[in-house]
């Protein structure tokens, strides 16, 4: 908007500029969807669809492999931290570059802001990725799916919420597969250390909470997702590497990393890599057809990278990873059933029964005839 004085005549002029350039040049109408330079809206949906779970399933199982792959070099579990920095410094030059294929550059959300989410963002990273040098890969995806834990304690704890029993039931029972997950891991695993355990609670105490941060700075300074990644990244990475010097943490990381630099910067670049590009496909699939399919989508991401670790990595097995896996996507399930009870109409126990007499009734009738 500008505004015009002159001297000779008291008047002000507006000028409002137009719509398509106030608007970014990556979006090119209010219902265009660009990941990584391509445009979706110009798909149908079905196919729309189809390259969104295909990035999400491609990208994220790749992240996965190659995150279990680092922790497998003998003699690295110790530097999660390290990976964590490394994870960092690439995610803001990614967030950089993309920064720069758009015309306005300008921060928006507060330096302030951004130092509470960097803090948020390295606890939820750097705690995931440590966690790994005490626990097997599968149980921390299983505790990863687990959010909705620690968001219904602080919801009752901090604003006095009350929740439904649909809710109440997927806590319980995302509580029971992770006790019985957990104890599974115990039994059949020989290197089971209860500081996995610790590491990946409080991880997810941090993800719960860096979420509605998030998205409350995004939708009140009307950020962008480049501009949330560079700066909330960046300022993590001062964050570490701060961390890291005072406890001399970073020297025995870096002589350990450069003696195998394709395990360890190669598979960090790439890790990085695509966990960058897998955050695009889901905001999009979130965008484009709702965070429920999203979040059926990302559970059974999740599931398929529990068998890959499996089938890939050398590790122990018991079906009592099976039932307790089955119990937390039950608890996932619920937990979304309770966000869209209008759009999922369940069949109810009256119901059924109904149905089934009525079934009992006709089979009758056709046997008498």
């Amino acid at each position: 908007m500008d505004l015009k004085f002159t001297s000779s005549r008291k008047y002000i002029s507006i000028s409002v500029p137009s719509k398509s350039q106030t608007m970014s040049p990556h979006i090119k109408s209010v219902d265009d969807v660009v990941v990584l330079g391509m445009n979706l809206s110009k798909f149908n949906k079905p196919t729309q669809f189809f390259i969104c779970v295909s990035g999400v399933f491609m990208f994220y199982l790749i992240y996965g492999y190659l995150q279990e792959l680092i922790f497998s070099v003998e003699g690295f579990k110790p530097f999660g931290w390290y990976l964590t920095l490394v994870q960092f410094g690439f995610y803001s030059i990614f967030g950089l570059i993309e920064l720069q294929l758009i015309q306005d550059k300008r921060r928006r959300i507060p330096g302030k802001t951004y130092m509470i989410i960097a803090f948020l963002t390295v606890g939820t990273m750097g705690l995931s990725n440590t966690s790994l040098g005490y626990l097997n890969y599968p149980t921390q995806v299983i505790f990863k799916c687990c959010k909705l834990i620690p968001v219904m304690i602080g919801g009752v704890l901090i604003q006095g919420k009350r929740y439904n029993i649909a809710d109440v039931s997927a806590a319980l029972c995302m509580s029971l597969g992770l006790i019985w997950f957990t104890l599974a891991d115990s039994t059949v695993a020989p290197n089971f250390n209860l500081t996995g355990v610790v590491l990946i609670s409080l991880a997810l105490c941090a993800d719960a909470v860096i979420g509605n941060v998030q998205e409350k700075a995004m939708k009140l300074h009307n950020g962008s997702n480049s501009e949330m990644v560079l700066y909330s990244y960046s300022i993590g990475f001062v964050y570490i590497l701060f961390g890291l010097t005072c406890t001399s943490g970073l020297s025995p990381a870096v002589t350990f990393c450069s003696k195998h630099p394709v395990q360890t910067y190669g598979y960090a670049f790439l890790f990085s890599l695509t966990g960058y590009f897998g955050i695009s496909f889901v905001l999009a699939l979130i965008k484009i057809f709702g965070a429920l399919l999203a979040v059926t989508v990302t559970t059974g991401r999740k599931a398929m990278t529990i068998v890959l670790s499996f089938l890939f990595f050398a590790k122990p097995f018991t079906l009592q990873y099976v039932w307790s896996g089955l119990l937390v996507v039950l608890g996932i399930f619920l937990n979304v059933y309770s966000k869209n009870m209008d759009k999922i109409k369940l069949p109810s126990l009256h119901g059924l029964w109904k149905k089934s007499v009525e079934e009992r009734k006709t089979r009758t009738l056709s046997q008498t005839v």
